[in-house]
């Protein structure tokens, strides 16, 4: 059922050109440079530290690792990470 519910909120979107991560709930990523992070649509911190930082998003994590992670806004639904940031994944 959950194909058939992004599949069709995906037509939607592309039919009324309304972005993607509104109408789907995806996660919006910005990079400025390696220092400066920006994440908007999680769903919460699975895990922080210092080395790494694991997001729970509508669907699977993201993981990101560098050093000197430090979250420097949180809200609700977006969220700001600054530190020396040498990789992210995501995952299902």
């Amino acid at each position: 059922m959950d194909k058939k519910r992004e599949a069709l909120s995906r037509a939607m979107a592309e039919f009324l050109d309304i972005p993607k991560d509104l109408v789907m709930d995806l996660p919006k990523v910005t990079m400025i440079g390696r220092n400066e992070f920006y994440l908007e649509n999680h769903r919460g911190i699975i895990e922080y530290n210092l080395t790494r930082l694991r997001i729970n998003l509508s669907r699977g994590f993201l993981e990101i690792q560098g050093n000197n992670l430090e979250i420097k806004n949180l809200l609700p639904d977006e969220m700001s990470v600054y530190g020396d940031i040498n990789m992210i994944k995501f995952f299902d």
